[in-house]
């Protein structure tokens, strides 16, 4: 090794060294100051954040609480609807029965005309 290559090890050394017991000393009261200045903000950053997650959370669950409540009202209305539906298709199914049997009335009596003897119409009486 050559007094130059030594030297200059030496010097890259000594630097290191520096950095290293630079590192070691506590920071100056400017740094420590903004860095409690930017962990102060990032932890009000962080408070916002987490109160605008309760919020949404709790209007979720009032959306749910509604969601609930509207399906349970349907489902009693969808139940009353039904009940109207089997009301009205029984009467349909009566008024039916009622038709065929005023049809088939109807048609006996029209063929009990046809059925008749056609003869001269009788004379008015004097």
């Amino acid at each position: 090794m050559n007094s130059v290559n030594a030297a200059g090890w030496l010097g890259a050394l000594a630097l290191l060294a520096s950095g290293v017991a630079q590192a070691q000393t506590p920071a100056p009261v400017e740094d420590r100051g903004r860095a409690l200045q930017q962990g102060q903000y990032r932890a009000g950053v962080a408070h916002r954040d987490l109160e605008q997650a309760r919020f949404n959370a709790k209007l979720a669950e009032q959306e749910v609480l509604n969601a609930r409540d509207a399906n349970a009202v349907a489902q009693k209305e969808a139940a009353l609807r039904r009940g109207q539906l089997e009301k009205a298709e029984k009467s349909l199914t009566e008024a039916r029965t009622r038709l065929q049997a005023a049809q088939r009335a109807y048609d006996d009596a029209v063929n009990a005309v046809d059925a008749m003897p056609r003869s001269a119409p009788a004379e008015p009486k004097k």
